[in-house]
């Protein structure tokens, strides 16, 4: 017997803030803790739930190994002091696995197999490299050029869009520049607060006076990623790193377009959130801050990945019975300036509704959870602006695009 779809709302979202891979706040903090805490700071939100009701964690993760392996989603709920009858699965769609992480939370709500789930995305680029500890293709992917693009770097596939949509290199450093600009403007005005949960860093070190270990703490409460000195002038001076592009002939053009100033910082994060039924929000009395409306993926050639938003965004649209013109705010994930303003101008996105307040080329892209991470965006900007509906959309490496829909409640 089919059950009634019914609706799946978000009752608590929250993230960490984004730090630099590699020499940032978080280089030596396990990606595990920085979900735990998200997960113990979702909770708080929500005091008078049951934590026995809650049925399930779905967890995104780009690279489910090392610090962040070991089904990472079952050791988070563990380690924030959930019942043991809390169960946990950590799933992989990269870039879009906190999305993915969301919407399977939602539709297990909907078909009506659970009442209260836990949805979020964890990474550290820090400690677990992009592609894991030992990447291994297929043979085949070799064997065939067709099936080249599923091997290229992120950054190659940023180039061949930039180059089949002709996007400049100069309309790609504009962007990061207002990427930055509309970061800095937004931790100014504390626009982050609603969503961010600070986290308290600990550092160990031997104290060679004493023999013993000198410990310092500091709270980070601010993504680390966007800077102030950010200038087109500095912007321009970076060289491009991924490709040189050829014409037909096979003559080089010149340098490629996409650099390090233009694409998103590798970065390390962790978001949360709390999906609950109907039925869960009058039992536990719940405030629900939105309703998860639609979800669509689609895949593209992975030669240029970054464009896959461009199919997913009109399915999600369809799915959820709306236009463009509803969406008040649009979180389009900048893994590259290149692919994002193909999207923008394909689509027909408004700039002024995509990214207000900056993007991932200045607050950070840590893979997996960045889909839960913008998500939790996404429902407190709505709230916060009185706006009645966001998207979160993304591209996904080896070519897939993902688009999800939330309504303020």
């Amino acid at each position: 017997m089919s059950k009634q779809v019914q609706d799946a709302y978000i009752v608590a979202a929250t993230r960490t803030p984004i730090g630099k891979s590699g020499r940032g706040f978080f280089r030596n903090t396990r990606p595990d803790d920085l979900l735990v805490a998200a997960i113990r700071s979702a909770l708080a939100q929500v005091p008078t739930l049951d934590p026995a009701a809650i049925e399930d964690a779905v967890i995104g993760c780009s690279f489910p190994e090392a610090e962040q392996g070991i089904n990472m989603a079952r050791v988070a709920v563990t380690l924030a002091g959930l019942p043991h009858s809390v169960a946990g699965i950590t799933v992989n769609r990269f870039c879009a696995s906190g999305l993915s992480a969301v919407q399977m939370a939602a539709d297990r709500i909907r078909v009506g197999e659970a009442d209260v789930v836990i949805a979020g995305g964890a990474e550290s680029m820090s400690l677990v490299p992009m592609g894991g500890n030992k990447p291994s293709f297929n043979p085949e992917v070799f064997a065939r050029d067709e099936n080249l693009g599923i091997a290229y770097g992120m950054g190659l596939t940023a180039e061949k869009v930039a180059q089949q949509w002709k996007v400049s290199r100069e309309a790609q450093d504009a962007f990061a520049l207002a990427s930055h600009q509309k970061a800095l403007k937004a931790q100014q005005a504390g626009e982050f607060s609603d969503e961010m949960t600070p986290f308290e860093v600990v550092s160990r070190s031997p104290d060679l006076a004493t023999g013993g270990v000198r410990e310092t703490r500091r709270t980070v409460s601010l993504d680390e990623g966007p800077r102030a000195d950010t200038s087109l002038e500095g912007l321009a001076r970076l060289r491009p790193v991924f490709a040189a592009p050829k014409d037909p002939t096979g003559k080089a053009t010149g340098l490629g377009s996409v650099t390090a100033g233009n694409s998103s910082q590798t970065s390390d994060g962790a978001g949360a959130l709390i999906l609950a039924s109907e039925k869960a929000v009058k039992q536990f009395g719940l405030q629900p801050l939105a309703r998860f409306v639609s979800f669509a993926i689609r895949g593209v050639p992975p030669h240029i990945m970054g464009i896959g938003p461009i199919e997913a965004i009109p399915v999600a649209l369809r799915a959820a019975g709306l236009r463009l013109d509803d969406l008040g705010w649009i979180e389009l994930n900048e893994a590259f300036a290149a692919q994002a303003l193909a999207v923008i101008e394909t689509v027909g996105l408004d700039p002024a509704k995509v990214n207000p307040m900056g993007g991932a080329i200045a607050l950070g892209h840590p893979l997996g959870a960045t889909g839960a991470i913008r998500s939790a965006t996404v429902v407190h900007a709505l709230r916060r602006h009185q706006l009645k509906y966001g998207m979160v959309t993304m591209c996904v490496g080896m070519g897939q695009g993902a688009a999800g829909i939330f309504e303020r409640v």
